[in-house]
C-alpha cells in the first residue's frame, strides 16, 4: 500500500509549498522510490482554466486535457513524470461531483451535508492515485493557509486519513515562517508556534515543521520550535531562501529531510541518493560561460508567474548551452511601428508568448515583423505563431488587413480563423483544444532537426487555428507548414527557411520541458541566439578594424 504525504502552510501564503513538495518529492525519488504529487485547491472554480493569469498565474496542461495548477508545472520539472487530471483537484470539483450525484439519487434521500459527503469525495480523490500500484509515495499539497475557512474541510479529510490509516502509513509535514525582525534583530517563533496551535485544534498534529527563514536558525530556536511545537529537533528542518529553486533539493537533503521522512514512514533508507544529473545541471546554471538576452513579449509581463513555464524552460534551455539566459520582459502593448527598433535592438532572439484576445496584438505583430526583417532569432508560442500568420500576410502577402477572427470576427483576410468544432460551443470552462496531439514533421526541416524525429506530441490549448484556405500561398510566399496533425490537418508548426531561426508553434512547448529533458526548441532558440550574439559581435569588429 503506498504511504500518504500531506504538506500543509501556515502564517502566510506563498511561501513555497509546491517547491518543497517537489523537492522532498525529487529526494524520495532518487533513493528508488516511486512517488506521485497532488494538489488540492481550496477555490471554487472548477479548475483554474476560465482564471485571469494576473489573478492565478498560468494555467498549466496536462497530457489528458486537465487545466490544472501551475504548481504542477513543478511536480513535472522536478520529477520528470506526466501528471493528469487526478493530481490537481479544486473545491468546485469535489462539490460538482457531490451535487452532481445527489441530483441522480446516489445518496438515497439523505441530509447532504459537508461531512460526510463532501470530505468522503475529498478523501476518494486524495487516496486515488495510491491505490493503482503504480506509486511507493503520494504527496499532497494542500492549497491555502491552515486558518483558512475554505480550507478546513480539507484538513479534516487529513485528520480522517490519519486516524483511518495510521502514523506509520501518513506524514504531515507543516510549511511555515520565521519572521526575522530587524529592529529586535531576532527571529520570532510565535507565529509558528499559533500556525501549529490552529492545526491541532482542528484535530492534526505536524510530524515535521519545515521552517521558510532569511537567516540560519539556531539550535535554540529549533529547540524552542520542538518544544512548543511538539515535534522531534531533527523534524525541524531549516528552508533558507536560495537563489533558484533548484537548489531547494540539495538544501533539504543537507536538512536530511529524505532520511527523516523515510524513519517516520517505516521505510527502508537503503539506497544512496542518486542526484548526479541534477548537480550537473546545477553546476551548468551556477557557472554559465556567457550570456544572451532573450525578450518575452506579452501583455501578462507584471506577473512571472504568468509565464512560468516558459520562464523555467529558458533555464533548462540556457543550462543545455552552458549560458545564462537573460529574459526581458517587454509589454506587447508598448510596442509600436515608432519604437520597436529602440525596443529590440539589443535583444539576441525575441518570443512572443501566448494569451488571449486583443489587447497588445499590435505590438506583437510589430515585433514579429522586426525580427523577420532583420534576421533575429524568433520563437512563437500559439497566439505568438498566430500573430507571426498575421505579420507574414500583411506585410508579404499584401493582404494589409488580414487578421484572426478572435480579434476581427469580419476581417476581409481571416488567416487565423476558430476551429470547426469550437464555433458550436458556448461554455467557455475546460472546452478548448486541449491536451496532448500528434504532430507529423516533414523532414529536413528546422523543427524536424531540433526534435530530431518525425513524429511528435505535444499539448494544446486553443480555439483558433491557422487557416488552411491560405496555406498555399503561404507556402508560395515562404513561409512553410512543417508540422501537421496527422488527423485533422491543423498546421502545428510554421518556419520561414530563408530565415536562420524563425518558428511558431501551435502547441506549448513549454510545458514539457524538464530539468533531465529540457525541451528541444528551446535549447535550439538559445543556441541560435548564441549565434546571433557572436554574428553581431564579429560583424562590429570588422566594422570598428575598417574605421582603424
Amino acid at each position: 500500500m503506498a504511504k500518504y504525504i500531506f504538506v500543509t502552510g501556515g502564517v502566510t501564503s506563498s511561501l513555497g509549498k509546491g517547491i518543497f513538495a517537489a523537492s522532498l518529492a525529487k529526494l524520495l525519488q532518487s533513493k528508488g522510490y516511486r512517488v506521485t504529487i497532488q494538489k488540492f485547491d481550496p477555490y471554487i472554480n472548477v479548475d483554474p482554466g476560465t482564471l485571469n493569469p494576473y489573478e492565478h498565474g498560468e494555467c498549466y496542461v496536462t497530457d489528458d486535457g486537465a487545466e490544472t495548477d501551475l504548481d504542477l508545472g513543478h511536480y513535472e520539472r522536478f520529477l520528470n513524470i506526466r501528471t493528469s487530471q487526478a493530481n490537481n483537484v479544486t473545491t468546485g470539483r469535489v462539490y460538482q461531483t457531490v451535487i452532481t450525484k445527489e441530483r441522480e439519487g446516489a445518496y438515497l434521500g439523505k441530509t447532504v451535508q459537508v461531512i460526510p459527503h463532501i470530505t468522503d469525495e475529498i478523501k476518494r480523490r486524495m487516496l486515488l492515485l495510491g491505490q493503482t500500484g503504480e506509486y511507493d509515495i503520494v504527496i499532497t499539497e494542500l492549497g491555502g493557509t491552515v486558518g483558512d475557512i475554505e480550507a478546513q474541510p480539507y484538513v479534516e479529510t487529513v485528520r480522517q486519513i490519519r486516524w483511518e490509516l495510521g502514523e506509520h502509513d501518513t506524514l504531515i509535514c507543516h510549511l511555515t515562517l520565521i519572521p526575522y525582525l530587524k529592529s529586535a534583530k531576532e527571529l520570532k517563533t510565535k507565529p509558528t508556534q499559533h500556525s501549529v496551535k490552529e492545526l491541532q485544534a482542528l484535530g492534526v498534529m505536524p510530524d515535521i515543521l519545515v521552517c521558510r527563514t532569511e537567516t540560519p536558525l539556531s539550535d535554540d530556536i529549533r529547540k524552542k520550535l520542538a518544544l512548543f511545537c511538539n515535534v522531534d529537533i531533527d523534524s525541524v528542518i531549516q528552508a533558507l531562501d536560495v537563489d533558484t529553486i533548484y537548489q531547494v533539493p540539495i538544501e533539504m537533503q543537507g536538512e536530511n529531510l529524505d532520511t527523516t521522512v523515510l524513519h517516520k514512514l517505516h521505510l527502508p533508507d537503503i539506497n544512496p541518493s542518486n542526484l548526479d544529473k541534477w548537480k550537473e545541471f546545477l553546476n551548468k546554471l551556477h557557472h554559465p560561460r556567457g550570456e544572451v538576452r532573450i525578450g518575452l513579449v506579452g501583455k501578462y509581463i507584471e506577473l512571472q508567474d504568468a509565464y512560468k513555464s516558459i520562464h523555467e524552460s529558458f533555464i533548462h534551455g540556457g543550462a543545455s548551452n552552458n549560458v545564462e539566459v537573460i529574459v526581458e520582459p517587454i509589454s506587447s502593448e508598448h510596442i509600436d511601428e515608432d519604437n520597436v527598433v529602440d525596443k529590440l535592438k539589443h535583444l539576441d532572439g525575441i518570443l512572443v508568448a501566448p494569451g488571449f484576445g486583443n489587447r497588445g496584438i499590435e505590438g506583437k505583430i510589430e515585433a514579429i515583423k522586426y525580427a523577420r526583417e532583420n534576421n533575429v532569432p524568433f520563437f512563437g508560442i500559439c497566439l505568438g505563431m498566430q500573430c507571426a500568420v498575421i505579420e507574414f500576410a500583411r506585410n508579404v502577402l499584401g493582404m494589409k488587413t488580414a487578421h484572426s477572427t478572435e480579434m476581427v470576427p469580419d476581417t476581409k483576410f481571416p488567416v487565423i480563423d476558430m476551429m470547426e468544432e469550437q464555433k458550436k460551443i458556448v461554455k467557455k470552462g475546460g472546452t478548448m483544444r486541449l491536451g496532448a496531439y500528434n504532430c507529423d514533421l516533414i523532414p529536413g526541416t528546422l523543427a524536424q532537426k531540433l526534435y530530431g524525429s518525425n513524429h511528435i506530441s505535444e499539448r494544446h490549448r486553443h480555439r483558433f487555428e491557422f487557416n488552411n484556405a491560405y496555406l498555399e500561398q503561404f507556402e508560395k510566399a515562404g513561409m512553410i507548414a512543417t508540422g501537421k496533425n496527422p488527423d485533422s490537418g491543423l498546421v502545428e508548426i510554421v518556419e520561414i527557411p530563408s530565415h536562420p531561426f524563425f518558428i511558431g508553434v501551435q502547441f506549448h512547448p513549454e510545458l514539457k520541458s524538464t530539468v533531465v529533458t529540457p525541451h528541444p526548441v528551446f535549447v535550439g532558440f538559445v543556441k541560435a541566439a548564441m549565434q546571433y550574439k557572436n554574428n553581431q559581435k564579429k560583424t562590429a569588429e570588422m566594422k570598428n578594424a575598417v574605421v582603424a
